[in-house]
């Protein structure tokens, strides 16, 4: 048998695998050009996005398809066992109430990602993109329109999550920025709240940030952009009250992240159209500057703080006077609840620490277990580490409707990475301590109704992440 000459035999072979690539380029969507997603790295997947507002959107919604669907999915069920409306209410709610109030270029984005969605196989729209996007924001809203159409809410007051703080001056090591967050969220969010976002967009500065897959601001909150500019937050304990005419929250932090250059320009951002939806007590930093603000942003009072040498903490404890009494059912003197304890916590930890602080502090703050109610080491919801599925007083009963929660991802960055756009993250609690599923379901039969979607949520090592060069 006559054989082929081997540079025939590897053109045979050659040209079927440049028809499949050819095809595969041919079926490859333009708008995603540019854009990429790296494989999971100690718990969190890095996703890059460039271009228009659509096209950013639609490399979302594309890339990330399969976790859009998922956290959907955790989103309906828990607005479902929440708010005791199934998600046609939320989705009517994003189209007449919020989409009136979002501005063209966050419109855009917002359909590309349901575009870029559909173009992977997920079929959902904008309004389930918007509803997912506004997932924060959908206890304010719905306490308030039950109050309105005199419907006894199941909504509870917003629970306390997150803690932070933020420090320059002679509290840090190196007399400059250090910031730092945990998020406390349900554990099926906090189980998905694991995406890195390195944005380019064709307007503002670049952002980098964690995030929930599918949203177009951070959600949780850590972000910081190419103006020097570092963000976060925790959330105001026990705030009441939601302006339908507002601008949703998720549109201002995202812009504001995206535009603003100094605390003045995040300040102005987040207070235009104020809805009061998650209403949150900012920590910002401008490195460039070396100072630090505060922003408690209620919905009728609205506090600035800022200094060139000091700190601000977070735990969801109120701080303005006015906006306990008008706008939250906080109780300070209520020295057990989790946002007190950790109030406290917090300051002893700058004192004892100043001019120490740096991004290791920070790594270790955010694993603290020391309870300041009992005087000792104990994982619960009083620890900086929230733990509220090890407290003896119970985690559902301290959640209420919310389910399981805690601590479920952190982020720390110092101004010298904030410069080169870096900062490390740690995926599960910073303790190192697993969160298994069955044993905790089977622990708590109340929680059945989140079998279907619960999982576990090991901890991860603190990471790197910088934007792609």
């Amino acid at each position: 048998m006559r054989r082929l000459p081997y540079s025939l035999l590897l053109c045979a072979a050659i040209v079927p695998l440049i028809a499949v690539l050819s095809a595969q380029a041919a079926n490859t969507p333009a708008e995603l050009k540019g854009a990429f997603r790296d494989p999971a790295k100690n718990g969190w997947t890095y996703v890059h996005l460039e271009g228009t507002p659509r096209q950013i959107g639609f490399q979302n919604g594309y890339l990330l398809a399969p976790e859009i669907d998922d956290m959907l999915k955790v989103v309906m069920l828990e607005a479902q066992h929440d708010y005791k409306k199934d998600w046609a209410f939320f989705r009517d709610a994003a189209q007449s109430m919020m989409w009136p109030h979002i501005e063209q270029e966050y419109r855009e984005e917002l359909q590309g990602i349901a575009d870029g969605a559909a173009a992977h196989g997920v079929k959902i729209d904008v309004w389930d993109v918007v509803g997912l996007n506004a997932e924060t924001e959908w206890g304010y809203y719905n306490k308030q329109y039950d109050k309105e159409h005199g419907i006894k809410s199941a909504t509870l007051s917003v629970p306390e999550h997150c803690s932070a703080f933020v420090a320059t001056g002679s509290y840090t090591k190196d007399g400059k920025v250090v910031i730092a967050h945990n998020n406390w969220s349900t554990y099926m969010e906090g189980e998905r709240w694991t995406i890195i976002f390195d944005i380019v967009p064709a307007h503002g500065y670049r952002m980098l940030m964690d995030g929930l897959p599918g949203v177009i601001h951070s959600a949780d909150d850590f972000v910081i952009n190419t103006a020097g500019m570092a963000i976060t937050e925790t959330t105001i304990s026990h705030f009441l009250g939601f302006d339908t005419a507002g601008i949703p929250e998720f549109v201002r932090a995202r812009k504001a992240a995206q535009y603003a250059a100094s605390i003045d320009d995040f300040t102005r951002i987040m207070k235009d159209g104020n809805n009061g939806g998650y209403a949150n007590t900012w920590l910002i930093a401008d490195t460039r500057k070396n100072e630090i603000g505060r922003l408690e942003l209620g919905l009728k009072n609205v506090t600035l703080e800022r200094t060139t040498d000091g700190y601000f903490v977070g735990s969801n404890f109120p701080i303005n006077g006015n906006l306990i009494r008008e706008e939250t059912d906080f109780d300070a003197k209520d020295t057990g609840q989790s946002s007190v304890a950790r109030h406290t916590r917090w300051e002893q930890l700058m004192a004892e620490n100043k001019g120490k602080i740096d991004v290791a502090s920070a790594q270790r703050f955010l694993a603290d277990h020391y309870d300041t109610v009992e005087k000792k080491e104990d994982a619960d919801e009083r620890t900086l580490d929230g733990h509220i599925d090890l407290s003896p007083r119970g985690s559902s009963g301290w959640v209420g409707p919310y389910g399981t929660a805690g601590a479920v991802q952190n982020k720390a960055a110092d101004a010298s990475m904030i410069a080169k756009m870096q900062f490390t993250a740690a995926a599960g609690h910073a303790c190192g301590q697993n969160f298994k599923a069955v044993s905790h379901l089977t622990a708590h039969p109340d929680l059945d109704w989140q079998k279907p979607l619960q999982r576990d949520m090991d901890a991860y090592p603190w990471t790197s992440f910088s934007v792609a060069k």
